[in-house]
């Protein structure tokens, strides 16, 4: 599944490639007009279509005998999309362990645990009302996919040129810190010397004059 997944974002099969990507595309962009069951319903109905299209022609070439009764999808029927025993314990194991994961998170961060990372928390939360007075989810949800399609095949070209800017980028914020920590330490009261202890009083032997 991995090695699909990576096959499919970096274009490595053009044609199947720009199959999914503008079948999602195209899906996620109708659903600003239409409901979510609407869309479902229609994408199946076009899928049902080509795919009994495909039949009917196969098995009229059957008719005419002129194919040997081959289903035009045996090889998708004859896939084992079943999982095993082994394979479904593991994966509720991880869905539980990545939802034990999150509401511990959650807990450590409403009810602060860590002042630093619940402030953190509390700066995300008022950044993405913004974004949601600016933008919706779904439009999040667009722009996420085209990134997920477009983002590591431009990488891949202009690997060489982008690590070129982020060491640029990389070498500017150091000057600017260095720049601000040089204006702090002249601004920076200078703190008294210390004033040194005094030495210990060394005590004073009287001696006394002896006789003659």
């Amino acid at each position: 599944m991995a090695s699909k997944l990576m096959d499919l974002v970096y274009w490595r099969n053009m044609r199947w490639t720009g199959v999914v990507f503008t079948g999602l595309v195209m899906g996620l962009a109708s659903l600003f007009q239409l409901s979510a069951i609407t869309v479902l319903s229609h994408v199946c109905l076009g899928l049902m279509c080509i795919t009994a299209a495909f039949r009917l022609y196969y098995k009229l070439l059957e008719v005419l005998r002129w194919n040997p009764g081959v289903h035009p999808f045996q090889s998708y029927l004859d896939y084992d999309s079943s999982l095993t025993d082994k394979e479904t314990v593991m994966l509720v194991e991880e869905v539980v362990l990545l939802i034990a994961f999150a509401v511990t998170e959650m807990k450590r961060l409403l009810f602060i645990e860590n002042m630093i990372d619940s402030i953190k928390f509390v700066l995300l939360l008022y950044l993405l009302t913004y974004v949601g007075i600016a933008t919706n989810g779904l439009t999040l949800i667009i722009a996420a996919v085209i990134a997920v399609f477009s983002l590591p095949l431009l990488y891949k070209k202009q690997q060489v040129r982008i690590r070129k800017v982020v060491r640029a980028f990389r070498a500017f914020v150091k000057k600017i810190r260095n720049l601000f920590d040089s204006l702090y330490a002249l601004v920076r009261p200078s703190s008294p010397p210390a004033s040194k202890p005094a030495p210990p009083a060394t005590p004073v032997i009287k001696q006394k004059s002896k006789s003659k």
